[in-house]
């Protein structure tokens, strides 16, 4: 893998390298869709999974001894994340205007939502008082667009549903709220499942020229019971019991850092709130309860408010 070094002042950037079931109530906090702007009509391109926080400590971390450094693994694109470290005297970090988290170690988290911006602003202020700000590009995705000569069809929720299921999304809101100490942010993730993906990330449909929502997570068919393992070191942080409405049982798990996983539809659920799940341990079933005409695992995450595409993270489907 080759590295490029630009140095400007004291400080360095490192570059390495260069089915739509809507049922997405847990990423959406609420929303069955997201209402986005037609994306660019095209394949949809399969992304290549993030570097892991280990490789970007060991391949570009920066001297011990060394000041106003600001470093970044591999370069952004749309629904993904980017790994980064500033040196020891760095003090604050601002991503378009949201503070971010320092690790002790100086590694930090970003992600980019899938209608990112094709620039984004990172700013670094070191103790002497110095800000670093570096102009991020943002690499657009190629999204599978459908269009329907149809008008979509309005939906209106009933006060019954709506009364059911305005505790579910209190409790999926505190979930997406809630940060643990987890270092899985820092892991190279692995698919909770293998089998045959039934929908991407970012599909879309329009209807007679009205962008409807995108898919915000990727499904994988497989039978009832198959089960599923943790993508990544995480805190569970809700285990639906009782199946949600939209979810059925529905298993959430902080990795630290922001970044967070959603599990829909699940038969079985085998962990509780507040366990700490190991990478690879066994979590649950994949099943077909709430919102689902048939079995799969719908995984979802999020980086804070961001969507972002499973895929980026472990790299294609293993065959």
């Amino acid at each position: 893998m080759v590295s490029r070094l630009i140095m400007v002042g004291a400080s360095a950037l490192v570059l390495i390298g260069s089915g739509y079931a809507f049922d997405n109530a847990a990423v959406d906090d609420g929303k069955s869709e997201v209402p986005v702007k037609a994306a660019t009509e095209s394949s949809l391109d399969a992304p290549a999974a993030s570097p892991a926080a280990s490789e970007l400590q060991n391949d570009i971390a920066p001297d011990a001894a060394a000041t106003e450094q600001l470093l970044l693994a591999d370069t952004a694109s749309q629904g993904g994340v980017l790994l980064g470290k500033v040196s020891p005297d760095a003090v604050a970090i601002e991503f378009d205007g949201q503070n971010i988290d320092i690790a002790d170690d100086g590694n930090f988290l970003l992600g980019f939502n899938r209608d990112a911006a094709n620039q984004a602003l990172l700013r670094v202020t070191f103790s002497s008082g110095r800000v670093e700000s570096r102009t991020l590009i943002v690499n657009p995705r190629k999204w599978n667009i459908e269009r329907v000569n149809l008008p979509r069809r309005k939906r209106t929720a009933s006060a019954a549903f709506q009364k059911r299921r305005a505790p579910e999304l209190e409790r999926i809101v505190a979930a997406r709220a809630f940060q643990s100490d987890s270092q899985g942010w820092r892991q190279q993730f692995i698919w909770p499942a293998t089998g045959r993906i039934s929908g991407r990330f970012g599909n879309q449909r329009i209807y007679a020229g009205v962008p409807g929502g995108y898919h915000t997570g990727v499904d994988i068919a497989r039978a009832n019971g198959t089960p599923i393992v943790a993508p990544a070191d995480g805190v569970v942080t809700l285990a639906a019991r009782k199946p949600f409405s939209l979810e059925g049982h529905l298993l959430m798990l902080d990795h630290g850092m922001g970044l967070n996983s959603a599990f829909l539809h699940l038969s079985k659920i085998a962990v509780d709130e507040g366990d700490s799940v190991k990478k690879g341990q066994y979590i649950g079933n994949i099943g077909s309860t709430g919102s689902a005409t048939g079995p799969h695992l719908h995984w979802s995450m999020k980086w804070n408010a961001a969507r972002l595409d499973p895929m980026s993270l472990t790299g294609p489907m293993p065959q």
